[in-house]
């Protein structure tokens, strides 16, 4: 058989497809998305792929079944179609896709029906998906079709539907490799139609089909879901060609709902009045909080996480984005989700101090929102609304006093410089002076200075000095531009230093997010992931944190080594509620806040794979920036977690295939090697009748030999069994080396008939502690072994020797064939290995029992060269001198 070439990781493979450096490089992929078997998904891929030849492309047709359909077989007559690749399995020839005939023959476009198919045990991959991304990164395009009951993340929803389960799947990241999707629809009504003409089923299959899966209700369902598979990918689509469209628009190819939420109880009202709005249109939502730099009080933070909380409960998408200008920032999200209609709050402002802020929010919106609807919701009740000045962003008193200085040192210059120098210019220094420390210093230290300059100028400089008089319309006029051009250089340089804030902020996020990113793909193993994550989230949060998974042998959560702090029995049931209702819990939120750490979910897929927690100090709070943050790692642990389960799965079903090929092999081998002596021994039976003499005898010495052989194969796999089991314990007892030796020689007496053995045993060897049987089964295995694969008359030779020190015994059989191939001496004690060339019988377990029934005893079994040819095996067991010599 020829060796199949090395299987490529499916999971690398769809990482290194996803990379948008290698999407030019790899192949096309067209799929054909049904809502269930029968739309004709197969006949539009056969159709399209006869357009495509008669353009001059070369197609090839992998695998299409067309189930009997006339129509579709006669679609296949101008097309060259692989013949399928047989395999036997459990008695069945299963015929299956050729892959490795498909890439010899690089056609330029490969049909591949039934995505989702399960290969036969012994194809180069256990899924038909695996095969077609293969084919992508060989560079072939392909067409395939799919229904959407196989698509991972809709299995669940089709369960629920029709009541069958979905046992054969294709991960979305598949479906998401596809450069077009054509979605073959056909209405209930006519499926059904189909269904009782025999289209889709014949018979009692049909029959059953149209009162179970085809119900008119399931088809409208699953219809449902195909349609809106089709418009989220269409939405994603959208969204990625908007991101470069220069364009300030949004595209009303569908009603997209955001709303404002703010740290106000009317917050509350306008999330639940958009749910209402949203279920009314059919349409989604998301709700956005603008995070400034203004610190947030605590009870407010606490009503900000009980809004974001509801939104996300009720449905929405949440997105938390930073900046000062928040009718800028609602806008800037708006177009980047592509929302037609923005809800917030009607404003209970001051209209003048609106004005002074540059107008109301809602005035804002309606002058940078172009196309964008905007939504006015007035408040059930006015709450009273205290004015909060924002403490935590003041200037520092060090600028005060810079500010100070500098305008007293220009005074001090002025008063020593009034004989030449004009008030006049003196005025412009002042001005000048307060438009350089608006570079360096805060709004309120700007706005002291230009205040205590025209003060200053004005008592001291300006006619009539010493008084706070102005005469002249110049001087009023360069007073109030002091005064003005503070309040201007001051806001902006707060606007400035906000939007810098602002950066930061931005910045650490990426930054963080980007060193995460980059230590989780260069980890190997899970565990090193993890310690990487968490060590990165202790030093960016100044927390303790731990992150607890499932385990996989009872499904409860175990907390991993790497994390910083341990779960007791109060924070692990914390962690467990985060974990069953897949939402955030313990401190600083609503629910269980008395627990020393937060504990949010990691979701994937709104399945929870684990709960990620932070710890911090008693003192210390967790901002919503940092929640974000927090959430973001947490998403990026949720990946990591579903690619180890992905990995691991996919190593067990490998392991799966290889168990069942190895357990057809032994299938096979077994019942040959069993066949073989039954035969002769049924034979020999069915012949005796009737003979006398010597050809009884000879009769009677063939059914002999194969009692012998058939005896020593069971004993083999019973032996084999007991080792697997570890039922094995061996009964040490002290032995006499000759016997052992002429132990095994008597049951090898027919197969070492033909080659003379030499025996080599010192006449001094004192008695060996060893288990008779075993040690007595091993040597028998060698020989038997040295009989079978030597040439007759070739000699074998025995030999037993206490070593240097006496430490150990050596039974060495040496042979004079053909040796060990190199390629042999790493695998020759596995189970079911044979050498090349050798002569057909046995099972390939002779020096696997001999290696377990050694090592049983604490021994030790080393492959070797026969100095003069052949190969060399040496069994060394333990010896030491007893304080009583045994009894002779």
């Amino acid at each position: 058989m020829e060796a199949s070439p090395p299987r490529p990781d499916p999971d690398a493979l769809l990482a290194r497809l996803s990379a948008e450096e290698t999407r030019a490089k790899r192949g096309h992929l067209k799929l054909f998305l049904g809502m269930c078997p029968g739309v004709g998904k197969t006949y539009d891929m056969l159709r399209t792929a006869c357009q495509e030849q008669s353009s001059g492309v070369s197609v090839l047709v992998g695998l299409v079944e067309t189930h009997g359909r006339v129509e579709t077989e006669a679609l296949l007559q101008p097309l060259t179609v692989l013949p399928r690749k047989e395999f036997t399995y459990r008695g069945t020839v299963l015929r299956e896709m050729d892959l490795e005939a498909i890439l010899a023959r690089r056609s330029k476009l490969v049909l591949v029906d039934e995505l989702a198919h399960t290969n036969a045990p012994g194809c180069r991959h256990a899924k038909r998906w695996q095969d077609v991304v293969e084919l992508l990164e060989a560079g072939l395009d392909v067409f395939t079709t799919v229904n959407i009951q196989h698509v991972e993340s809709r299995a669940d929803a089709v369960h629920q539907i029709t009541g069958a389960p979905v046992h054969e799947t294709v991960p979305d990241s598949v479906l998401d490799l596809a450069d077009e999707i054509e979605l073959v629809d056909i209405t209930p009504e006519n499926l059904r139609e189909r269904l009782q003409e025999g289209k889709v089923y014949l018979g009692e299959r049909a029959v059953a089909a149209g009162d179970g899966f085809f119900k008119e209700a399931n088809l409208i369902a699953l219809r449902e879901l195909a349609l809106r598979y089709m418009a989220e990918r269409m939405d994603r689509q959208a969204r990625e060609m908007r991101a470069g469209d220069v364009r300030r628009v949004v595209w009303r190819s569908g009603e997209r709902l955001l709303v404002a939420v703010a740290p106000s109880p009317f917050s509350t009202q306008l999330v639940r009045w958009t749910r209402r709005m949203s279920a009314a249109l059919g349409a989604p939502w998301v709700a956005v909080h603008v995070d400034s730099s203004r610190s947030l009080a605590p009870d407010e933070q606490k009503l900000l996480d009980k809004n974001l909380a509801l939104a996300r409960e009720l449905g929405a998408e949440v997105i938390v984005t930073r900046d000062d200008d928040v009718p800028a920032a609602l806008i800037r999200v708006a177009l980047e989700c592509n929302a037609t209609q923005i809800v917030v709050g009607k404003p209970r402002g001051s209209r003048w101090l609106e004005l002074l802020r540059g107008g109301s929010l809602v005035d804002r919106l309606v002058r940078l929102g172009g196309n964008i609807d905007i939504y006015l919701v007035p408040a059930e009740h006015k709450p009273s609304r205290r004015l909060r000045l924002d403490w935590a962003n003041r200037s520092g008193q060090r600028e005060y006093l810079e500010s100070l200085g500098v305008i007293a040192g220009l005074t001090f210059a002025g008063l020593l410089s009034s004989n030449w120098l004009s008030y006049h210019t003196l005025g412009f220094l002042y001005l000048l002076a307060v438009i350089g420390l608006s570079l360096r210093v805060g709004r309120g230290p700007v706005l002291f200075a230009g205040l205590f300059a025209a003060t200053v100028w004005n008592y001291l400089f300006i006619p009539p000095r010493f008084t706070l008089i102005i005469n002249s319309v110049d001087d009023i006029l360069l007073f109030f531009a002091t005064v003005a051009v503070s309040l201007v250089a001051g806001q902006l340089t707060a606007r400035v230093r906000a939007q810098a804030r602002n950066e930061r902020v931005r910045e650490v996020r990426a930054t963080a997010l980007f060193q995460l990113t980059r230590s989780l793909a260069e980890a190997s193993t899970l565990d090193e992931a993890v310690f990487a994550a968490l060590r990165q989230a202790d030093d960016l949060f100044g927390a303790q944190t731990t992150l607890a998974l499932v385990d996989e042998n009872n499904g409860n959560l175990a907390a991993h080594f790497a994390g910083s702090y341990p779960l007791d029995e109060k924070e692990r049931g914390v962690a467990e509620w985060a974990f069953r209702n897949r939402r955030t819990a313990g401190r600083f939120t609503d629910t269980l806040p008395g627990s020393a750490g937060y504990y949010t979910p990691l979701l994937r897929e709104n399945n929870a794979v684990g709960v990620l927690g932070v710890k911090l100090a008693a003192d210390g709070t967790l901002t919503l920036g940092q929640r974000d943050l927090l959430d973001a790692f947490a998403r990026q642990l949720a990946l990591v977690v579903e690619h180890e389960h992905l990995r691991a799965a996919g190593e067990r079903e490998k392991l799966l295939a290889e168990s069942d090929k190895l357990h057809r092999s032994l299938l096979d081998s077994v019942s040959h090697e069993l066949r073989t002596p039954l035969a002769v021994i049924t034979s020999a039976l069915d012949n005796l009748t009737g003979l006398d003499g010597t050809a009884r005898d000879a009769l009677l010495d063939e059914a002999r030999t194969a009692t012998r052989r058939l005896n020593r194969l069971v004993g083999n796999l019973l032996d084999q069994t007991r080792l697997e089991s570890g039922t094995l314990k061996p009964r040490l007892d002290w032995c006499d080396a000759r016997d052992l030796v002429n132990a095994a020689l008597a049951a090898n007496t027919d197969a070492l008939a033909g080659h003379p053995v030499k025996v080599a045993i010192a006449d001094d060897l004192p008695s060996v502690r060893a288990d008779f049987t075993l040690t007595e089964q091993a040597l028998a295995n060698l020989l038997t072994n040295a009989a079978q694969h030597t040439p007759a008359g070739t000699p074998v030779a025995v030999e037993v020797r206490l070593e240097p020190g006496g430490r150990r015994v050596a039974f060495t059989v040496a042979d004079s064939g053909p040796g060990f191939p190199a390629g042999l001496r790493e695998t020759a004690f596995r189970k079911f290995i044979r050498g090349p060339g050798v002569r057909p019988g046995g099972l390939g377990l002779g020096l696997s029992i001999v290696q377990g029934f050694i090592n049983a005893q604490g021994g030790e079994v080393v492959l070797g060269d026969n100095p003069g040819g052949g190969a060399s095996i040496t069994l060394y067991l333990p010896h030491h001198v007893p304080e009583n010599s045994p009894p002779a």
